[in-house]
């Protein structure tokens, strides 16, 4: 194979490349639109056709490149080369890094074995991760010499969302109101100061977000408005300062923004600015550009393991019956396999569960279920492997592992934010903590299901506790769409024989649900059980799940604020 002939496959996986992007940004396009029509379905949509686009793209440009390599496929020094001539024509663009992980998942795609191969593929990154200094053309300037009115006035009028606000006016003085109470009650304004805003808008569910930073105080001060949009208008939902909240508008448990970037690196470096505690990897995740992340989050956690010595074990918790799951304990995350057999009463397959994983890939997390990276042949190095976890890898997971050399190599899995589980959680926390905590378990599962997803199994094993004290769900194998479920009252039993039937005497359908049980396995604790059921009563009313059902049924997108409704300026606006 001539270099020319190399050459051409470069150009292949490079308009596949651009096709893919494109793509990307038509439908990214789409969505200011669904936003001025209140099209909330059509925004859903467009959120989860863009999401599919990545793999349709690698099906149609991985048997192009199979072709063109024909008996070369699998030859070393034609992929150096190949690789080579690519980095030279990418070196220049603005979304290099981007186009370099679409390179690395045509490799593995193209290459037999579908391994990771540091020699053929970006698996370090080519070039530096983030810019050095963000360019001034990302976002609009607003100086200190304007007063805080000015400057909102300014910001509303930069900002169209293509639909007129419902009230400007009030809207300024709203604003004007939290940075002084908040900010300049702290820090006075100097010649210095100056306020900067991410031009693009940043779309999910049915808001619309701008996102800016005021240097004041000697540092940078950032903040988020987001903006919603009812029969009204448009109007400023809020403002927010607070660091803990912002990370959660960016948090792994919600689904994707969409907004037009253009330059991702760029974008990234100024959200890393402004959400200080969030991981690169995380922020292009954030902005949609989850393969990538992936890309970036592999870089991270290997350069974690060559700088540190502790070793793989089992995670915390009990253990599940469809999953294994393991965790480096200096290392936030979790690693979990499907298991070889599950016990009963599972009755499902592999596949069937990875179908799962896939929907709430999908699906709109509504800040409540945890995202996952999905990796195949993963390798973990054999010397960092407890001996009680390889012991339990080799009863539960077998098929999934293959040792080559030093190397341990897992064929699938998922990887996952690492979390305290709920029951664990629970076992030690005060008295006030567990109630505000079981408290925000029921709000997890009511969130869930207003965006049509039923848990199944809700035990609080299956649940997670983050740093803020937010619950998470993230075991999947159950889930359904709650729109199919038959949510019914246990009958009365009328005779001596259904009063001390052991069995339930009446039919039980698949999917039939009696929400009156879930008082009997939802809290083990004993001085937060009563508590829980008392300020909970809509979880065990049939007839409350089925007004959620109807809502859906409707159409209804029944919005779930990233941040508390008690900082709206409006709570009585209903979008």
């Amino acid at each position: 194979m001539t270099k020319d002939d190399l050459h051409h496959t470069a150009i292949t996986i490079l308009n596949g490349y651009d096709q893919y992007i494109s793509d990307f940004n038509q439908v990214t396009r789409e969505v200011p639109a669904n936003f001025v029509r209140r099209d909330w379905k059509a925004l859903q949509e467009n959120h989860k056709k863009r999401l599919r686009l990545y793999k349709d793209h690698l099906r149609k440009i991985v048997p192009q490149c199979q072709n063109q390599l024909g008996e070369k496929i699998a030859h070393v020094n034609s992929w150096k080369l190949l690789k080579s001539i690519y980095l030279e024509k990418i070196k220049a663009r603005t979304d290099k890094e981007l186009a370099a992980t679409f390179f690395n998942s045509v490799f593995r795609k193209t290459f037999p074995g579908n391994n990771v191969h540091e020699a053929l593929m970006f698996v370090e990154a080519p070039f530096d991760e983030l810019p050095a200094q963000i360019d001034s053309s990302l976002y609009h300037t607003y100086p200190a010499s304007d007063s805080i009115q000015t400057i909102f006035r300014k910001i509303l009028n930069d900002f169209d969302f293509g639909a007129p606000y419902y009230q400007l006016d009030e809207d300024i003085g709203y604003l004007e109101r939290g940075v002084r109470q908040v900010i300049f009650s702290r820090y006075p304004a100097t010649a210095d100061t100056t306020t900067e805003v991410l031009r693009d808008i940043f779309y999910r569910n049915k808001a619309a977000y701008l996102i800016g930073r005021t240097f004041l105080g000697e540092k940078w001060m950032p903040f988020i408005i987001p903006f919603v949009h009812n029969e009204k208008g448009v109007f400023a939902d809020t403002l927010i300062f607070d660091p803990n909240i912002m990370s959660g508008i960016f948090s792994y448990t919600r689904s994707y923004f969409m907004a037009p970037i253009q330059t991702p690196s760029q974008t990234v470096a100024f959200l890393n600015s402004v959400i200080q505690h969030k991981r690169p990897y995380e922020l292009y995740n954030a902005i949609g550009f989850n393969k990538h992340g992936k890309t970036s989050f592999y870089r991270d956690f290997t350069k974690h393991l060559r700088e540190s010595k502790d070793a793989f074990v089992l995670a915390q918790g009990i253990k599940g019956m469809v999953m294994t799951v393991f965790t480096l304990p200096s290392y936030n995350v979790v690693f979990k396999l499907i298991k070889d057999h599950f016990d009963p009463p599972k009755n499902m397959t592999r596949q069937q569960v990875r179908e799962k994983y896939k929907l709430v890939g999908l699906h709109d997390r509504v800040g409540r279920m945890a995202d996952t990276h999905e990796f195949e042949n993963f390798k973990l190095p054999l010397n960092r492997i407890h001996p009680d976890l390889m012991q339990e890898l080799r009863k539960t997971v077998n098929s999934l592992l293959k040792i080559e050399g030093d190397t341990l190599i897992i064929r699938h899995l998922y990887i996952e934010r690492r979390l305290t589980p709920l029951n664990i959680f629970l076992e030690d926390c005060s008295l006030k903590l567990a109630q505000i905590v079981v408290n925000d378990y029921a709000n997890a599962i009511l969130q869930m299901a207003q965006a049509n997803i039923f848990p199944g199994d809700m035990m609080t094993k299956n649940f997670g506790v983050t740093r803020q004290n937010r619950v998470i769900f993230y075991d999947y194998d159950e889930i359904e769409f709650l729109v199919n479920m038959n949510f019914r009252s246990k009958p009365k039993p009328e005779t001596y024989e259904q009063i001390y039937s052991s069995e339930p005497w009446y039919e039980i359908g698949e999917n039939d649900v009696f929400p009156e049980d879930f008082k009997r396995f939802m809290i083990g604790r004993a001085d937060v059980r009563d508590f829980f059921i008392e300020s909970n009563p809509q979880l065990f009313d049939p007839d409350y799940w089925k007004g959620i059902q109807k809502q859906l049924a409707k159409g209804d997108l029944i919005h779930a604020f990233p941040y508390p409704e008690r900082m709206r300026f409006r709570p009585e606006e209903k979008i």
